[in-house]
């Protein structure tokens, strides 16, 4: 690192740690303010903090690497985000902040039962604890020490203590606003090394004939071992469902707006923002295959950083990785204290002050940036093919949560006790395919029926899961008595509260035709990178 790259990574430091100041002066009045940031920030801000929160450190990793191994498919995931985010803006949203909810398992309760909501609190909170942020932690610290050189240890203590400290003072507020300037400090960082990595290999010519040309098709056999067709175009959107419309962590920073129309615009905006990850992350790892052909995958993105970038570019680089693990932290630190606040000690302590929640918001937030630190010691235990058991239980366990909250605002007449059926039995199938899957790579188990059950693409399992959630959902409903009215309030809406939560009849049409625009590039995409057009 030359001197001028240290200059960058202290500027980057002294911005977050002024804006998260500046953020934090409005957040500790009510807990609406420090939890919500008071349903005041603009779509800017919310849409930034959406795309921020998303990409992560191994996001840089793992998006560059899968290019360099097959090409730009595993792409389809950013592209189809865009869909998933239009249809968090148009159909969840307006549920979301007209019944005025905190919390994703708070909107479980209001449409079904309280069982519902412990259930959904209780697995977020051990997905968040026990995969996102000991693997963001982990991605973070292997990307400081492999660029910066920097002590594994040290290097990781520093993020999180750093990132915990601006998400315990700020809130949400002063999250979101670190969040809108890290996001272009990671779009910028990437950019310039896409750049570089492409006139390095011969420009974009050069590009496309020194690899497979497959490696430009998005569109992949349906024996393809990760991104069958099939997988991606009716697999991969039932597990955005659950990420992008469903996800505490996601849709916490739309419950920010102060009205729809702000926060449908936040989602578009995120939207646009989505269909960057393909060209500044997935493609240079392209190109990374070409000038390093014997560098392991994972490996590519931090040996272009390290081999590629001059001094000065080099360290907005870097601060561009930290932006995205630190934008990733501290949206989970931010996300996890209010579900346990929220969903736990609020139930507990149901006559607990507005100062009262906020003080325990910043304390569990303390618990989990401890429980960070204390992950540490077992960074050294973590591999590869750990990351990806911990990334695939996520896939195992969101497919039962989609199909109730999809179902439990499209059809009335779904019922609480038909709800947690559905995601106590899809967590017990999820639960049963993951633990399979550990013991048949193990060669424990060499039972014909479960070694084909546990090595089905995961994106076909999710299809499968969310088929058998729905059956069960549909048929304990109508085996079940109706939901009373409680359970129907929200559909019943005053005009007053309509009236509160609605914009302008001008941004409604704006946001509509951006929509459309959205929608448009995605598909001109998939037609362009298409295996028909590729050949």
């Amino acid at each position: 690192m030359a001197a001028i790259d240290i200059v960058f990574l202290v500027a980057y430091f002294v911005g977050v740690a002024a804006i998260g100041y500046w953020s934090s002066q409005k957040s500790l009045a009510t807990s609406k303010s420090y939890f919500l940031g008071g349903g005041s920030i603009g779509w800017a801000a919310i849409g930034a903090s959406l795309f921020a929160s998303n990409i992560s450190a191994e996001h840089f990793i793992g998006l560059a690497g899968s290019g360099a191994s097959s090409g730009l498919a595993v792409g389809q995931f950013e592209w189809i985000a865009c869909f998933m985010l239009l249809l968090l803006g148009w159909l969840f949203v307006p549920f979301y902040l007209r019944t005025g909810v905190f919390t994703m398992p708070e909107f479980l309760e209001r449409r079904f039962n309280r069982q519902c909501r412990t259930y959904l609190s209780a697995i977020s909170l051990i997905a968040y604890v026990f995969t996102k942020i000991s693997v963001a932690v982990y991605a973070g610290a292997i990307v400081l020490q492999t660029i910066l050189g920097w002590n594994i240890w040290l290097g990781a203590i520093a993020l999180i203590v750093a990132t915990g400290a601006y998400t315990i003072f700020g809130g949400l507020r002063a999250v979101i606003y670190t969040d809108f300037f890290q996001a272009f400090i990671l779009i910028g960082g990437g950019i310039f090394l896409t750049a570089t990595a492409i006139i390095d290999v011969g420009g974009f010519g050069a590009l496309y004939q020194k690899v497979d040309p497959n490696f430009f098709s998005l569109w992949k056999d349906i024996n393809h071992p990760d991104f069958p067709w099939t997988g991606i175009l009716f697999g991969a959107p039932i597990l955005g469902l659950w990420y992008w419309c469903t996800d505490q962590m996601i849709v916490q920073r739309t419950l920010a707006a102060p009205n729809i129309e702000v926060a449908r615009r936040s989602t578009i905006f995120a939207g646009f923002l989505k269909l960057l990850p393909v060209f500044i992350l997935v493609l240079p790892g392209i190109a990374g295959r070409i000038l390093f052909p014997d560098v392991e995958p994972d490996r590519i993105y931090a040996t272009m950083v390290n081999n590629l970038l001059p001094p000065g570019i080099k360290g907005l680089v870097v601060a561009g990785l930290l932006a995205a693990l630190m934008s990733s932290l501290s949206s989970v630190f931010n996300s996890s204290s209010t579900l346990v606040v929220m969903d736990f000690y609020q139930k507990w302590k149901p006559e607990a002050s507005d100062r009262e929640l906020v003080r325990a918001g910043q304390i569990s937030t303390i618990q989990l940036v401890v429980t960070g630190l204390l992950w540490l010691p077992f960074i050294g235990l973590m591999s590869n093919q750990l990351y990806v058991y911990l990334q695939s239980v996520q896939a195992y366990v969101s497919p039962p949560i989609a199909a109730v909250f999809l179902m439990g605002i499209l059809w009335k007449r779904a019922t609480g006790r038909a709800a947690f059926n559905t995601l106590i039995t899809g967590f017990i199938l999820g639960a049963i395919r993951f633990i399979a899957e550990i013991a048949v790579k193990a060669g424990w188990i060499t039972w014909r029926p479960l070694v084909a059950y546990a090595t089905i693409n995961f994106l076909h399992f999710a299809i499968l899961l969310f088929v058998i959630s729905i059956a069960i959902l549909v048929l304990v409903s109508l085996t079940s008595a109706a939901p009373n009215q409680r359970q129907l309030e929200i559909f019943q809406h005053s005009d007053a509260e309509l009236e509160k939560f609605a914009g302008s009849h001008r941004s409604h049409n704006l946001n509509v035709r951006s929509s459309f625009i959205l929608a448009a590039i995605v598909l001109v995409f998939w037609v362009v990178f298409s295996p028909f057009v590729v050949s």
